[in-house]
């Protein structure tokens, strides 16, 4: 039998050609799709309405990308891909300094589009980490942080911290081997499921923004994560 489910993207760009070949191909993926032609109104739709993802253009006439994901990581952790144009990188880093997931380069293939969305909603989508039998509960514990992966949860000394998707797969990769240091481009691998060409500050940006939600609850927590200078990250335990 057909499954009838549906998850929702929501389209933001103020050209409605990349709206329309995105929305076109997407759809064919059995996707359903809402759009938004400016920043104010994707505000708007995704703070009152629960996307499964948002592909989020950066330069935008009013709000532009950047401040709408800035205002929407303030209340939920909806994935969020941003489109940029080559020129932009300033503006890509800055994107995942306010929480982006992904980025994907104007001008794009929407081959390319469909394969960064669907690994992106396959890491992110709690239900993968629902089916697991509850009799054996995927808990990983650790003085000051504990990651149960069924429920794709995280505390930090007994309080809950919100992650991203991003966020909390790159604390779970790095968790699962303690001690273990990991180079950025394996990280970008392991993480974001696809080889990245260039820009290993997607991985600077997302431990940056990882230990300032954990430090802002538990400072010990926040510490795990480690810098390995000229190699990479590693998660630690025992020294807190």
């Amino acid at each position: 039998m057909e499954n009838t489910f549906k998850e929702k993207i929501l389209v933001v760009d103020d050209e409605e050609r990349i709206r329309r070949l995105l929305r076109m191909y997407l759809e064919r993926e059995n996707y359903e799709i809402e759009e938004a032609e400016n920043g104010d109104e994707a505000l708007e739709l995704a703070l009152t309405n629960n996307y499964d993802l948002i592909l989020l253009d950066l330069m935008m006439p009013g709000i532009d990308g950047i401040e709408v994901c800035r205002q929407l990581r303030e209340k939920k952790a909806t994935p969020v891909i941003i489109l940029t144009a080559k020129g932009e990188e300033a503006n890509r880093v800055q994107g995942f300094e306010v929480g982006a997931d992904d980025y994907i380069v104007k001008p794009f293939s929407p081959r390319e589009v469909v394969l960064r969305v669907k690994a992106l909603l396959r890491r992110s989508s709690t239900t993968t980490f629902l089916k697991t039998d509850t009799a054996s509960k995927n808990v990983v514990v650790f003085p000051h942080l504990s990651i149960d992966h069924d429920a794709h949860r995280v505390t930090a000394d007994g309080t809950e911290v919100s992650l991203t998707p991003k966020e909390y797969e790159l604390l779970y990769f790095l968790a699962k081997t303690p001690d273990k240091v990991y180079d950025r481009e394996k990280l970008l691998k392991e993480v974001w499921q696809y080889e990245f060409f260039g820009d290993l500050r997607t991985v600077d940006t997302h431990v940056k923004r990882l230990r300032e939600k954990l430090n802002k609850v538990s400072p010990e927590a926040a510490k795990m994560i480690v810098t390995v200078w000229g190699v990479g990250y590693k998660f630690e335990v025992g020294n807190s």
